[in-house]
């Protein structure tokens, strides 16, 4: 739903990350967290109490409790990371982000029947180029096709 691309994220980066998720998803029940010094903070805690959700921690050393992430972070490291050098942060966001649509738009999932969970649509495409292009400088144009 979300990745933020940062050279160190802390708990404010945790919260602007969740809350551009639900702005565009919805607020969830529950948000499962591993036991990270950014996750545990008092200021997250307090944010998504406020935004009617709950924060459920896996046990500490049990990475397996929390499956669904654990998977899709060996996917985003086997099928980005390890293939890529980064030699800026921009580098990383725009190439990070390119391969966040792919995975959710256009790479087929074999838990869906080997579908695309959510298939771009051309309207929304061009809402999202459209918009993209009223958020960037005139010499940021060229990254537009990394924009959605």
């Amino acid at each position: 739903m979300a990745l933020k691309v940062a050279r160190r994220i802390n708990s404010v980066g945790v919260i602007e990350a969740l809350a551009d998720a639900m702005c565009l998803h919805g607020i969830p029940e529950h948000i499962r967290c591993d036991n990270g010094p950014e996750m545990i903070s008092m200021a997250l805690r307090k944010w998504v109490a406020k935004a009617g959700s709950q924060i459920q921690y896996i046990a500490p050393g049990s990475p397996w409790e929390n499956g669904y992430c654990e998977s899709f972070n060996g996917k985003l490291r086997d099928e980005c990371l390890r293939q890529e050098i980064f030699y800026s942060l921009k580098e990383a966001q725009i190439v990070i982000g390119l391969w966040q649509t792919t995975y959710n738009c256009i790479r087929p999932h074999s838990s869906l029947g080997y579908r695309p969970p959510a298939p771009v649509s051309y309207p929304d495409l061009a809402f999202r180029l459209s918009m993209a292009a009223t958020d960037r400088a005139p010499w940021e144009w060229s990254a537009l096709k990394y924009s959605f």
